[in-house]
């Protein structure tokens, strides 16, 4: 593998990895405020994703686009958490998985009524589509770029959030004692509301800033949600810095892993092909492989608390 070709897929990676701590802070916030298992979050993605594109569409404007993919994903969240998760709060877990199970469904067939089951296809904005040169002669997308930029300019947002406003403050608090903040006359419902919105459009938006290098199509959400929870049980459960840095290495780690295992495996493999499925294949494991040694050496995550 040449320095070129490295220094791309670890870019890949990145863009990889932000985009997956955009779906993994909203569910690592729900359930570290809400203790809530939330398996519809990977619905609001998709939402996020079709409302871009619809908007995209009609208007011939991306940033249009993207805000309606936030406006969309956070009202669908506000609506969802008032009609439907409110009531699984003092809910068992199982209670929790089987609700928002039936969300997805819901969500699917809803979506597949409203956009049909063909997928739909949103354009890169002139002004970030083509290559761009970086410092040693790299060719990189531009959007990808502005995918890795947009991801870590929300990243910084969403620490300061926590770290220094008053809603940061209520959330936090919320983790720690939400019988305590509901005591100081928070208004807890109002609260979870707010967490919940911020949750969908966060996943929103990494719908719409995903679906300009894929198609939009029903389900799209489920296989990113598998690894958003992966990426949270790695870093800790509930916390905001574990989700990055748990995003950052799963999204390395498979990135890499799918591009240089072929080759590994090729330098001693007489069959090509072979040498391909074997190292694809033990490629797609490693994420797993590395969530199983956290679980083992640290059952909390990198950055959870301690039970």
């Amino acid at each position: 593998m040449t320095t070129i070709l490295f220094i791309e897929q670890v870019l890949n990676g990145l863009q990889f990895g932000v985009m997956l701590f955009l779906m993994a802070a909203g569910l690592t916030l729900v359930f570290g405020v809400m203790g809530l298992i939330n398996l519809a979050h990977g619905s609001l993605y998709m939402i996020g994703a079709f409302a871009a594109a619809t908007v995209s569409a009609a208007t011939g404007n991306f940033v249009l686009g993207l805000v309606a993919a936030l406006a969309a994903a956070a009202m669908a969240g506000a609506v969802v958490e008032i009609a439907v998760i409110r009531r699984l709060y003092r809910r068992d877990h199982l209670d929790q998985v089987l609700a928002t199970f039936a969300l997805i469904l819901i969500f699917s067939e809803g979506t597949r009524w409203v956009f049909g089951s063909f997928p739909l296809y949103l354009d890169i904005p002139e002004m970030l589509s083509g290559p761009v040169t970086l410092p040693g002669g790299i060719e990189y997308p531009v959007y990808r770029l502005f995918i890795i930029v947009m991801g870590l300019a929300v990243a910084a947002l969403l620490f300061w959030l926590i770290a220094r406003t008053r809603l940061g403050i209520q959330i936090r608090a919320g983790e720690a004692d939400r019988e305590m903040i509901a005591a100081l006359g928070i208004d807890i419902s109002k609260l979870y509301t707010v967490v919940f919105a911020l949750g969908a459009a966060l996943a929103g938006m990494a719908g719409a800033l995903v679906g300009a290098i894929q198609s939009v199509e029903v389900g799209m959400g489920e296989p990113v949600l598998i690894l958003a929870f992966v990426t949270i049980i790695i870093g800790g459960i509930g916390s905001i810095k574990g989700a990055f840095v748990g995003a950052l290495l799963v999204g390395l780690i498979d990135t890499l892993g799918r591009t240089m295992l072929p080759l590994v495996f090729g330098s001693f493999m007489a069959d090509a092909s072979a040498a391909t499925t074997v190292g694809s294949a033990l490629a797609s494991m490693l994420i797993y492989i590395l969530m199983a040694g956290v679980l083992i050496a640290r059952p909390q995550g990198l950055f959870g608390a301690a039970a």
